[in-house]
């Protein structure tokens, strides 16, 4: 359930994010319609429309750390440091544990050029 998972062309995303508009226009709190069209959003690029889509998550589902963990890669994708930082710490103390991923994630290449997200991740990393 992570952002990047594979190419795709331009008119597959076209299609997959007006079918998901579509779909949560009759279920709004849709939670896999929502999924989709947030991983859609950033694949094509549109970081502002993925994080409205995952701060809906978010509110929808407060305790899933996945959903806090997208959270975070948006606000990598938008240079938001702080904002970053603190979804990246309620994603893993809700129970997010893949330190390896995190590491390679392009989402959060913004992110660990910040000392903060390497003492944020030395800091749980002992806590396993």
């Amino acid at each position: 359930m992570t952002h990047h998972t594979g190419f795709k062309l331009e008119e597959d995303l076209d299609f997959e994010i007006s079918f998901y508009e579509d779909v949560l226009k009759v279920r709004p709190d849709l939670i896999e319609a929502l999924v989709a069209l947030g991983d859609a959003y950033t694949k094509k690029g549109m970081y502002r429309k993925g994080l409205e889509v995952d701060l809906r998550l978010v509110k929808l589902k407060p305790k899933e750390a996945v959903f806090h963990y997208n959270l975070a890669c948006d606000y990598s994708l938008l240079k938001k440091s702080d904002e970053c930082l603190e979804s990246l710490e309620k994603a893993i103390k809700l129970g997010y544990r893949a330190f390896g991923y995190m590491e390679k994630d392009p989402d959060l290449e913004f992110i660990r050029k910040d000392a903060r997200y390497a003492a944020l991740v030395a800091k749980y990393r002992k806590k396993k």
